[in-house]
């Protein structure tokens, strides 16, 4: 088997991969992107930093990849759903970068409150300029930190050790954790309102995306410091520059950016930016370990063994994949569509397993629409270890069962989720020789559609004409519909149209939608 590393990586890591006599290794840092698709067909396995985007093109071209190696902890430049609906497993290294960063998060607050960048090439410039560089205690300031992972919990050690005050945003963590952590538990409005310092420990997602932009600024409190080791884009750049301009911000350390390496020189030439080129994994140390346990990962998962750290599954044995690898997309995506249909607070998860699925072990399927379902909200890593704890932690109860019997399928995975408002109700399954997913049901609807891109999920009154209106407003929105399925229970009721479309539905389009005659709800869905 063949390996590929296309990323700088080291030593230490490469000697792993070339001491296991049953691959060869190719060592090619900084291959292009054309070079890259021209290639990788060749290989069984893949292992890239930051640089490399592996993109749904080239997932496409890699008939024999098995596995991707990222080197790091953030997997934004790995299309993951593309690489799970292939079967490819792609691995990161989630424990090995942790002290580094949070290290360099806190340094990067200390040099802020300091202005040790400014006063060193002061110096350096011939000049002595003590007034200039005053500075500020952290002792009994307040540290918002969004996102209280491995990271934003180490950093949260860091600054108590210095005494400050520490509220923290994390839909995840419990007030029992928050406590023994010695931390306030707050939303991020009043992390934006109280805080002195603000450093955000978060995935780059559609919902942090900017998270800390125009809105966030207007409602922080005059003077703030900003530091962003983590995802740039969390950080809307172009706002950041009108608060330091107009003094609402008084300080930003940045080492990552929404472009790298970063194009907005007005925002870097500032004084009171402090700018890294993405140091915060850069340590000897880290740099040593991440190279050696993602080696050591991708080398058995080739080799048959333990699957470790898999973000788009849980870890398992080669014959357990073999036997859920069909199912595992469906899960999430049907975890994620539940998710995004719900109304109310989730008491209750039922999930039922009937025909052939049954007969194997669905604890990973489990744990795919748990991920689905919680990730989508909480923007946090869900897998087999965590999963159960994350629901219980926020009172979900989780009930299991299963059955030979088949009924309208042969193999059919059914999600009823109970809320404070009502109780829901979707099955998937997988058809044909392909093992095509398909959402088969919504409550007590048959229906046909495929989970994934973008889907309108619409409840109307059972009466002629409905499919044209909604036709005719999409056209309109010049919105195209990819498919289309419509199911009921009972004629002249209500029933269930799923449209597959091929962008997003606008706000206003929808808003069109629902003031129709006889729609009921309709709401936008992205898988």
């Amino acid at each position: 088997m063949k390996i590929l590393i296309s990323d700088a990586l080291s030593e230490k890591g490469k000697e792993v991969l070339t001491s296991a006599e049953a691959f060869d290794v190719d060592d090619r840092k900084g291959i292009s992107a054309e070079d890259l698709v021209a290639c990788i067909g060749e290989y069984d396995g893949l292992i890239v930093r930051s640089q490399t985007k592996v993109t749904s093109e080239l997932i496409e071209k890699a008939g024999k990849l098995k596995v991707i190696g990222r080197a790091g902890v953030g997997v934004d430049n790995v299309d993951i759903d593309a690489a799970t609906k292939n079967g490819i497993v792609v691995l990161n290294t989630p424990d090995v970068n942790t002290i580094s960063t949070a290290e360099h998060t806190f340094s990067m607050l200390l040099a802020l409150s300091r202005n040790i960048p400014q006063a060193v090439a002061s110096v350096k410039a011939g000049k002595w300029e003590r007034s200039h560089f005053v500075g500020t205690e952290v002792r009994g300031k307040t540290l918002g930190v969004v996102g209280m992972g491995r990271i934003g919990t180490e950093v949260v050690q860091r600054a108590l050790g210095f005494q400050m005050r520490v509220i923290a945003f994390d839909p995840f963590m419990s007030s029992e954790r928050a406590a023994k952590l010695k931390v306030e538990m707050a939303d991020v409005d009043r992390i934006f309102q109280e805080s002195d310092y603000i450093t955000v420990h978060t995935p780059l997602t559609p919902e942090t995306k900017g998270i800390i932009g125009k809105e966030a600024f207007a409602k922080m409190k005059s003077g703030v410091s900003i530091i962003n080791c983590a995802r740039g884009g969390i950080v809307d750049e172009a706002a950041l520059e009108e608060a330091l301009k107009s003094g609402k911000v008084a300080g930003a350390a940045l080492d990552v950016y929404e472009e790298e390496p970063p194009k907005r020189t007005s925002l870097l030439e500032m004084d009171n930016v402090i700018c890294t080129p993405h140091l915060g994994a850069s340590t000897k140390e880290a740099q040593l370990n991440v190279a050696i346990d993602v080696a050591n990962s991708v080398v058995d998962a080739l080799s048959g063994k333990t699957i470790r750290n898999a973000v788009n599954m849980p870890s398992m044995d080669n014959e357990t994949l073999r036997q859920i690898q069909p199912y595992l997309f469906l899960s999430e995506k049907l975890g994620s569509l539940v998710a995004q249909l719900l109304e109310g607070t989730v008491e209750e998860v039922c999930l039922n397993y009937s025909g052939k699925i049954a007969e194997i072990n669905t604890d990973p399927i489990t744990v795919g629409i748990l991920k689905g379902l919680l990730g989508h909200v909480l923007q946090m890593n869900v897998n087999l270890v965590n999963a159960h704890l994350i629901a219980k932690e926020r009172g979900i109860k989780i009930v299991e069962s299963k059955t030979s019997n088949v009924e309208e399928f042969s193999d059919l995975l059914t999600i009823q989720i109970k809320t404070t408002s009502r109780t829901f109700t979707i099955a998937g399954t997988l058809l044909g020789k392909k093992n095509e997913p398909r959402i088969v049901k919504i409550d007590d609807n048959f229906v046909d559609a495929i989970p994934s891109g973008y889907l309108l999920v619409v409840t109307n009154v059972d009466r002629p004409g409905i499919i044209g209106s909604l036709g005719t407003v999409l056209g309109e929105g010049s919105i195209n519909i990819a498919g289309m399925t419509v199911g009921r229970k009972e004629m002249g009721k209500h029933a269930i149209t799923v449209v597959n479309v091929d962008s997003v539905v606008s706000k206003d389009v929808l808003e069109k939608l629902r003031a129709l005659p006889d729609i009921v709800n309709c709401k936008m869905v992205e898988l």
